[in-house]
């Protein structure tokens, strides 16, 4: 059985954690080992194949903090290149893994230290940017000419760095997500919602961001709706968001409306999503699983990621862009409840092939068969309904 090491953004954030599951489960006779906070032994607790080391540990922090201070070692680094080195590999899975922020410099240089450059790496899902110079994109050119295989999941990315034999491009893995077997629409809309201040590029929006998403709610209630403010990540401040936003919503509406907040239980977050009968997404794969469960989905996109993915997927349907929302009328969005459909099932198919390669490695030689047998480039044409 092949030892693999998941590199992946364990931050108990939805998205991200999906991503962890759909991997395991594809790989059943893996032994896959993820180093993350302990809150993942119960977050994952289905996947029988699955290892979590919580480098998080009150203990791994004490050690780590008296080393750096007495001689400046990272004792995490330390750890994180033994367990890697007791693998047979590693897969990167995750979306925004490659932003350019003030120290990347740092991560470049901890990547090139913690990871064995003779080990098969295989990076699934991601896109990259928003980057500011030419110097990041240069750096990360020659780290991925060094990589067994990258998977990009919007076109963007794809054509950045195309002319590496080792780069390839399919829709968002979570396209491949089961439909839900709670799938039949309730009354209830979910809004997922983030703490716009939390990210450099959205500085200053928090306020705008949250009256326009109250006044969105308050729009579907009055249509006798149900409404659930959703956070998809505490660590990013979306919990911050969803209490400040019910706090502005003015009674009687305030009764309809009602928090939840995802923390470690994957199937009841999925669930809530799976359930409602609209979504307004600002989360980028609350967009994505909601078109994936047939839901009438409006995003408010808050990076390019997002219109990115849109395009590629050739949806044609209203939505709003996060920094420019002030001219948004709420009446807008629950008129999207009857045309912001889009048929996914050809985009599920496709997804597969972010683990066409990783097949091969891994024996799974039927699932690789099926997956190259996708095509491989153009993203399926328009799937929009009206």
């Amino acid at each position: 059985m092949k030892r693999i090491m998941i590199h992946a953004y364990a931050k108990l954030n939805l998205g991200d954690d999906l991503f962890i599951k759909v991997l395991c489960e594809r790989y059943p006779d893996t032994r896959f080992i993820l180093p993350a906070r302990k809150e993942y032994k119960q977050c994952l607790a289905s996947l029988h194949n699955l290892t979590v080391y919580p480098i998080e540990s009150l203990w791994v922090r004490g050690v780590r903090k008296l080393l750096k201070k007495l001689k400046g070692i990272d004792f995490q680094k330390i750890l994180l290149k033994r367990l890697a080195g007791r693998c047979d590999g590693v897969v990167q899975i995750g979306g925004s893994m490659y932003m350019q922020g003030a120290g990347w410099k740092k991560d470049y240089s901890w990547k090139l230290d913690v990871f064995d450059a003779k080990k098969p790496f295989y990076v699934l899902g991601a896109n990259f940017g928003p980057y500011k110079d030419d110097l990041f994109y240069e750096k990360y050119r020659e780290l991925f000419s060094t990589y067994t295989d990258i998977c990009f999941r919007d076109q963007y990315s794809h054509e950045l760095y195309k002319d590496l034999g080792n780069v390839r491009l399919a829709p968002d893995i979570i396209f491949q997500h089961p439909k839900h077997g709670n799938s039949e629409s309730g009354k209830h809309i979910v809004i997922s919602v983030i703490k716009p201040s939390a990210r450099d590029s959205l500085k200053g929006l928090d306020s705008l961001y949250y009256n326009k998403i109250k006044d969105i709610a308050v729009a579907f209630i009055e249509e006798g709706h149900e409404v659930k403010l959703m956070s998809f990540c505490q660590h990013e401040g979306d919990e911050e968001a969803v209490q400040t936003i019910l706090s502005l919503i003015p009674q009687p509406y305030a009764d309809h409306a009602s928090p939840y907040f995802y923390t470690t239980n994957l199937e009841e977050a999925v669930g809530i999503l799976a359930s409602s009968s609209m979504i307004v997404a600002t989360r980028f794969h609350a967009m994505i699983l909601g078109w994936v469960f047939g839901k009438p989905v409006f995003p408010i996109a808050y990076s390019d990621k997002t219109i990115n993915v849109m395009n590629d997927a050739h949806f044609t349907g209203a939505y709003a862009d996060l920094k420019t929302m002030e001219s948004l009328e709420p009446e807008s969005v629950v008129r999207s409840f009857d045309t912001n459909l889009l048929n996914v099932s050809v985009l599920a198919r496709q997804a597969e092939k972010h683990f066409e390669k990783l097949d091969h490695y891994l024996g799974n030689s039927k699932n690789a068969e099926e997956a190259a047998a996708l095509t491989p480039a153009v993203f399926a044409r328009r799937g929009h309904e009206s």
